[in-house]
């Protein structure tokens, strides 16, 4: 699907020309964590009638609905064009793959496009390895590719608690969201997902550049991981249950205390069931572009990790895929049952 991101290149230069070069950022790359949008941010108290900002009685701004819609039609018009085009192609695709013998093959071939679950062992396994057989300097430069925060100054246990955060909330996004879309809305549905969590990576971001530009794009793929992010950190739970060293207790008392206090309306919930199950102590301040993050903790156990913690973060990464898939199949098999 990387001609989704040619396509947001080719709208965010037709429809917002003036802001500069083209984000290129990588897909596993996390984002800074975004504070929990609040309705103040979402919808901004609004003055009728005028055109221009007005003071409340408390000096605060009140801005008429556009000036603040204005500035985002843009990035909600491209996000519009993106996702018609994404759920059309996916749309014919579907319907012409199973109107066809074995079309179905074809069908589970391009869904499974979708799913980064292999790609994601990967990218964080190498980050084990490199931190094993190069160093900490290896390491860095190993995790850099899955991680959008300064690395330079990353000791081991950065570099170590950098790859376990970016596992936990891309388990959520790459894996767990786009099988949910799928199960919901068939390949049109992985394939809108895809197309929303690809937009909020390139242009989504709280940047001078992207601020308003992005903002569609952002709240969308909040609103679209919801479901995801909760259910990934219940799996992780499950995992933990099967997993020999692993608390299922304490991931699940860490979810409910932490989750809900992360920047990120999302990434809390599996980083707290991951922080929980092994004892570690995740997120927190962070530095992204020079800049200073500040974010709660998730778990209250070791700050210090090494490779080893990756590698146990891996096999409950791998257990709760497991779980996924069965949940699927049950799913499958009760609606074959029910006809």
């Amino acid at each position: 699907m990387v001609w989704i991101g040619h396509l947001i290149s080719l709208l965010d230069r037709a429809l917002n020309a003036d802001i500069g070069k083209d984000s290129k950022t990588p897909v596993f790359v996390q984002p800074p964590p975004q504070p929990s949008p609040s309705p103040s941010r979402v919808f901004p108290t609004w003055a009728g009638g005028g055109s221009r900002a007005e003071r409340d009685g408390r000096g605060r701004t009140q801005h008429t609905w556009q000036e603040f819609l204005r500035p985002r039609i843009p990035g909600i018009f491209a996000l519009l064009i993106l996702l018609a085009v994404v759920g059309a192609i996916a749309l014919f695709l579907e319907r012409a793959l199973l109107a066809i013998p074995f079309g179905i093959i074809g069908l589970a071939l391009i869904a499974s496009s979708l799913i980064a679950q292999r790609s994601l062992h990967d990218h964080v396994a190498r980050v084990a390895t490199a931190l094993e057989t190069g160093g900490v300097p290896a390491g860095r430069e190993a995790v850099s590719h899955i991680v959008g925060r300064e690395t330079r100054t990353l000791d081991e246990a950065g570099v170590a608690r950098a790859a376990i955060e970016s596992l936990a909330e891309n388990f959520s996004d790459g894996v767990v969201a786009p099988v949910f879309w799928l199960a919901v809305g068939g390949l049109p549905g992985a394939a809108l997902y895809k197309a929303i969590n690809t937009a909020d990576s390139m242009i989504g971001h709280q940047t001078p550049r992207y601020d308003k530009f992005g903002w569609a794009s952002a709240r969308l793929d909040d609103l679209a991981n919801l479901p995801a992010s909760r259910l990934s950190g219940l799996l992780i739970v499950a995992a933990a249950a099967v997993t020999p060293g692993a608390s299922a207790a304490q991931a699940w008392r860490t979810l409910r205390r932490d989750a809900s206090s992360h920047n990120s309306p999302n990434a809390g919930y599996p980083e707290a069931a991951l922080a929980g199950a092994l004892g570690l102590k995740l997120a927190g301040p962070r530095v992204y572009d020079g800049v200073m993050i500040d974010d709660v903790f998730m778990g209250d156990g070791r700050r210090e990790m090494t490779a080893a913690d990756i590698r146990a973060a891996l096999t409950l990464y791998h257990r709760a895929d497991a779980f996924l898939i069965a949940l699927l199949a049950a799913a499958f098999a009760l609606l074959i049952a029910i006809g």
